[in-house]
This record gives structure tokens, C-alpha cells and sequence, in this order.
């Protein structure tokens, strides 16, 4: 098995290893906590034996609603915001070509609505649903939330006007609770096929579930390798109790290390555009989970090479409040070599008989030496390459560090109370029924 790994080479000078072992006993604890199910947060722990007890039946389904749509529709719209459409998004955008939109396709293209209020996100969206063909899926526990509700609203209207009402239903897949909700009753009336939000998932570990796995697979990605290395990966993180040896124990360790020492800000950088989603769906994983009670690390990101031109200067010289976390991929999937020009008016002829690989690895290298050198602990996370398997194990990994950090930082990390004040005022404001009189937070 080609496993994920952590590289502390670049972190010696800001983490010790008597540190780790001082906080050993914090983080084994909190993995005990997880794991035994008694915490705070623990109606929201199905996730931890999702890849194990994921029906088949379920991802046998999905692969006949993929084929049964897929050959007939161009656009696949995923309506959901947050843990709703991220995790799928991440996927599908680290494994599709960065110009996935303009190439021929054996595919749906999966385009998405629910993240947003703009108008015109969605007039370009329905221009672009009136020249193509496509089915939508709609990912609500609750189906109320407004951004979703509002965005299905306006995609179900014109599916039902492009094809009619009988054909629509058939072009719809409702994901959401199992036996409530106004999403659960419409997709009942409706006669839409439904799969299952389990109760005990919150929609940021959610993407091994069929929110998830249906975008994903129709999107043409091999879910059944996927949920492979999502398996594999919980695994190692369940059955290895040595700090040092297990990738999510240890990531779990040092980044509560370094918020103990004040690092307050994690960079997640990658050295590969297609990895932004990655870090998108982190963002929140992490900050949802740990942002709480006036405590938390504060979750960022960073595309490098591309940002060394604008955040670098600050990370390089700017004010010591964080550390940084590398996803760093051994291996692309191609290859680019340099070409050679006799003028070399641009001086790159030393770097002929170089792969881009070759150019962005020693980028990667050269960054983390000079960030370290300028006050920045960095963190590395070793992948041999991003496919399906490999996504899996990062998913799974992050997921359960997310856990154990959490509980180690004393907060419950399966809850999200602080979402809710946006959602009040921005009720009081439309003039939503049940708000009236009430003030503003």
C-alpha cells in the first residue's frame, strides 16, 4: 500500500520529539475519546466506520443512476453548500484536466449551485442550462437552508419547463434525511430518487456518503477506489497507537504543539493548482470543527508557485502567527520538458533536460528551506500522487486528525453553533415568518 506520510524535516527547529512525547498522552487520549464514542459531539461520529460499513448496495445504486443518466446529459448540477458539495468538489476538481469545461468529454460536466446568492451566477447558469442537456442533484438534510432551497427552487423550474414535469422527476436525485424534511417530503411527492444523509454524519465528514460518492461518480471517478483508501486509511489511523508512526496522531500532535506556542494560522499549501478545492474543503473541515469557544487555529491556504508572487513576501517576512502544512505529490501524472532556444534571451537554458516536475519539486524544496529560515515552521505531507485511492487516504487522514485535534484542543468538534447568527439576521432582514420583532446579533 502507497501510504501517506509525514515529513518533519522542516519543522526539528520549532517541534522537539520530547515535545511529541509530552503530548502524547493528550492526543491518545483524545483518539481513546473518539473512538470509545463518549465525547462531546458523539451523535455525529458515523463517519469514523464509514468505509467499513458503507452499504454496498448503496454504491451499487449509484453506479446504476450514472448510468442511467450519464449517457444523456452533458451537465450535472450539484446543488449544496458547504460540506454539501465540497468534499465532491474537491475530488472531482483534483482528478478532472484544469480545462475539463472546454475538452470533448466521455463524462457529465458537474457545474454547481447552493453556494451562492449572486443573480448573476445563477442567469449564467440557467443561459447555460438552456443549451445543454443535464439532471441535478440536490443535497439537503433540512432542504430549508436558503442557499440551496432558493438555488432548487430556480433549477427545478427550469428542468421541469425544459423537459417537462414527468421527465424532470426522473432527471432529479434528492439526497437528504432519511425520514424527515421539506427536501425528504418534496423528493416523496415528487417520486425523485433519494439516497440517505445518515443521522449520525455532519455534512463536513459527509463526503464518503452519497453526497459525495454521486457527484463523483458521475463524474466518471472510481468511487469503489475511493472508499478503498479511505479503508485502508482508517486502518492505520485505528489500530496504531504510536504517536510517531500514525500520520493523523502525529499531525493531530504538532499542530496542537504549535498552537500552544502561539502559532495561531495554518497555511495549507499545495504546489498543484488542481488541489485548491483540497484545501477548500479542509478550510472548513477544520475551521467548523475547531473554531470555537474563542479558541481554534485559523485554517488558510496557498497555491504556490502562483502565490509566492503575492502572500509570499508576508509569509517570508511578516508577523510570526503561523506554521505551514505541505501537500507535497511525488509523482504527476505527465510530463513537460523544456525546450531548448539557441538565443536563450530568457536564461532557462540551464534548466534544459528538467521536467516541469523536476522545476516545481525543487520550488517546493526551496520554499519550505526559506520560509523555515525566516521563522515559519513547515509541516510536510508526503502523497505518492493524486488519484482516487490516494484521494481516499487523504480524506479519511484529515478527517480523523480532525477528530483528535479537536478533542485535544478541549472543544467539540461535531457541532457549529456559531453558523446560526449570519443565518438569524439575515432572517430578521428578508422579514421571515417567526422573526418578527426580533433584534438583530
Amino acid at each position: 500500500m502507497n501510504e501517506l506520510r509525514i515529513d518533519t524535516e522542516h519543522l526539528r527547529q520549532y517541534v522537539s520529539d520530547d515535545e511529541i512525547k509530552q503530548i502524547a498522552g493528550d492526543v491518545l487520549e483524545a483518539k481513546k475519546t473518539l473512538l470509545d464514542g463518549n465525547g462531546k459531539g458523539n451523535d455525529f461520529l458515523g463517519w469514523v466506520n464509514l468505509p467499513e460499513e458503507l452499504d454496498p448496495q448503496i454504491v451499487s445504486s449509484i453506479k446504476k443512476d450514472v448510468a442511467r443518466l450519464a449517457p444523456k446529459i452533458k451537465l450535472f448540477v450539484v446543488i449544496g453548500i458547504g460540506g454539501s458539495y465540497l468534499g465532491a468538489r474537491a475530488v472531482i476538481e483534483a482528478l478532472q484536466s484544469e480545462f475539463a469545461a472546454m475538452m470533448p468529454a466521455q463524462h457529465p460536466y458537474v457545474v454547481y449551485a447552493g453556494h451562492t446568492l449572486s443573480e448573476d451566477y445563477y442567469k449564467q447558469l440557467l443561459v447555460l442550462l438552456d443549451n445543454n442537456d443535464y439532471a441535478v442533484t440536490v443535497i439537503s438534510k433540512s432542504g430549508t437552508t436558503t442557499e440551496p432551497a432558493v438555488a432548487f427552487r430556480i433549477v427545478k423550474a427550469h428542468l421541469e419547463n425544459k423537459y417537462g414535469k414527468e421527465e424532470a422527476s426522473h432527471r432529479i436525485i434528492a439526497v437528504t434525511d432519511a425520514r424527515r424534511g421539506a427536501l425528504h417530503e418534496i423528493a416523496v411527492q415528487e417520486r425523485y430518487p433519494m439516497y440517505v444523509i445518515p443521522d449520525n454524519v455532519g455534512g463536513r465528514f459527509s463526503v464518503l456518503t452519497p453526497v459525495g460518492l454521486l457527484p463523483i461518480a458521475m463524474a466518471g471517478y472510481d468511487i469503489d477506489a475511493l472508499l478503498q483508501g479511505a479503508r485502508d486509511m482508517r486502518c492505520l489511523c485505528i489500530d496504531n497507537d504510536d504517536v510517531m508512526q500514525n500520520p493523523a496522531l502525529l499531525y493531530a500532535a504538532l499542530r496542537n504543539i504549535l498552537y500552544r506556542k502561539g502559532r495561531k494560522v495554518e497555511m495549507l499549501v499545495n504546489f498543484l493548482p488542481n488541489l485548491k478545492y483540497i484545501s477548500e474543503w479542509w478550510k472548513q473541515l477544520y475551521g467548523e470543527s475547531e473554531g470555537k469557544e474563542g479558541k481554534g487555529i485559523l485554517p488558510h491556504s496557498l497555491s504556490f508557485t502562483t502565490d509566492l508572487h503575492s502572500m509570499g513576501q508576508y509569509v517570508q517576512q511578516g508577523e510570526r502567527l503561523m506554521f505551514e502544512t505541505f501537500i507535497s505529490v511525488d509523482k504527476p501524472s505527465s510530463k513537460v520538458a523544456i525546450p531548448a532556444d539557441e538565443q536563450n534571451l530568457d536564461g532557462i537554458n540551464y534548466l534544459l533536460g528538467k521536467s516541469l516536475n523536476d522545476i516545481n519539486h525543487n520550488a517546493e524544496l526551496g520554499t519550505m528551506i526559506a520560509h523555515r529560515g525566516g521563522g515559519v515552521p513547515v509541516l510536510k505531507i508526503c502523497v505518492p500522487k493524486v488519484d482516487e485511492y490516494v484521494l481516499g487516504q487523504l480524506i479519511y487522514f484529515f478527517e480523523f486528525a480532525c477528530g483528535v485535534s479537536g478533542y485535544t484542543l478541549g472543544v467539540n468538534p461535531f457541532d457549529q453553533p456559531g453558523v446560526e447568527a449570519y443565518k438569524k439576521n439575515m432572517f430578521i432582514l428578508l422579514g421571515k415568518p417567526g422573526y418578527e420583532g426580533q433584534e438583530l446579533v
